[in-house]
């Protein structure tokens, strides 16, 4: 079987070269988004804008490049992201718009509209068949995304505090369900709560959306309502004192075999392109409203028809990088008695996994896990 594409460019731009924009066309054109036919035709362009307090998503100016090849290539571009399942600014489509809009994001910096792919409420979804799907039969995908003629997908590869890290098929997979399909997507991963490690400061319960998380005033601590919690997993990400753990079994590999599957859902039988950056490599989410130190250098940007190679070229250049230091993941390497995955995701965040989501996306079909790397 032939060997997948995926194109590289680092992020050097010598005085007097080329500004980071340009060079991010060049590499999309190289690897050959030229070849979809997208004259006249509505291409979505699926990104994540960032959470308020966030400042290590990709920049506006990335988008404007996509933005600019694909109106060149007459496509008739927007942004779009999805709703939210937890608190913040991104819950509904007016929050999300205005947030979009403080990040940086408007039809003026974009060079095209914003569209939030699951209306008002992120009620506005269609059922879509997975092909091959063992977990989801029909995954729950927001409308625009699926009315769109061409996909694309512009990812801002970094950590993550469930799925290991997130790359193009958790923005594909994850990034395009409504709130209906990401609460199923969650909906095996449930948190445990450690009461001697709990302090009590209720921090985790202000990031809960469903009602999963009840405070005991008698005895100071947090405990989980199993009967509510979905399991997104925000609540492990809000706590300071490791008191939260995903400890049911195999709840972050059903995780990310359900997103792999909504992955399919988005782009079976329809002309796709993927574009990845390795920069600003935050240990967490962009979705918290924070953003530690990158934990790895930047490296550069990488581009491809095939998602899951992307995913695995972007995996192995970062796992080819030497941790950074006053980072996360150089203060767990550095504490008494850690356990060395030799992997700096499983190290930044060890309750995670994330070769689940690789190795079942290959199996259902969705991408080769073997690559040629192409230099630029």
């Amino acid at each position: 079987m032939e060997k997948s594409k995926v194109y590289f460019s680092d992020f050097r731009t010598p005085s007097g070269g080329d500004g980071l924009p340009t060079k991010l066309k060049k590499l999309i054109k190289k690897a050959g988004i030229g070849n979809i036919d997208m004259d006249g035709r509505f291409v979505a362009i699926k990104m994540h804008f960032g959470e308020l307090g966030n400042v290590s998503f990709l920049r506006p100016n990335f988008a404007k490049a996509v933005v600019d090849v694909v109106k060149e290539l007459g496509g008739k571009p927007f942004l779009t992201d999805c709703n939210t399942m937890y608190p913040g600014f991104r819950k509904n489509a007016l929050e999300h718009l205005y947030c979009a809009w403080e990040n940086g994001f408007t039809p003026l910096s974009a060079g095209c509209p914003i569209i939030i792919a699951d209306g008002l409420k992120g009620t506005d979804d269609i059922e879509v068949p997975v092909k091959g799907g063992e977990y989801v039969k029909n995954a729950k995908i927001g409308r625009a995304i699926m009315d769109a003629d061409v996909f694309i997908s512009l990812t801002h590869f970094k950590g993550h505090e469930l799925t290991g890290f997130g790359g193009a098929i958790k923005n594909i997979g994850m990034g395009c369900g409504s709130r209906a399909g990401k609460t199923e997507q969650h909906s095996s991963s449930k948190p445990e709560i450690h009461a001697d490690l709990c302090r009590g400061c209720r921090r985790c319960q202000r990031e809960c959306a469903n009602g999963g998380l009840e405070f005991d005033a008698a005895a100071r601590k947090m405990t989980v309502n199993y009967d509510n919690c979905v399991g997104c997993g925000r609540c492990l990400g809000a706590c300071n004192f490791d008191a939260i753990e995903f400890c049911q079994g195999n709840g972050p590999e059903l995780l990310n075999r359900r997103m792999a599957e909504y992955a399919k859902a988005v782009v079976d039988g329809r002309p796709q392109f993927h574009v990845s950056l390795i920069m600003d490599v935050s240990p967490n989410c962009d979705c918290h409203s924070e953003n530690d130190a990158p934990i790895l250098p930047d490296v550069g940007m990488f581009a491809s028809f095939d998602p899951l190679a992307l995913d695995q070229a972007c995996v192995d250049a970062c796992l080819a990088c030497e941790p950074l230091p006053n980072s996360q993941l150089s203060d767990n390497l550095n504490s008494a008695g850690f356990t060395d995955h030799h992997d700096h995701f499983r190290n930044s965040r060890p309750e995670t996994e994330w070769k689940s989501c690789l190795e079942h996306a290959e199996k259902i079909g969705l991408g080769s896990r073997s690559y040629e790397l192409i230099k630029i």
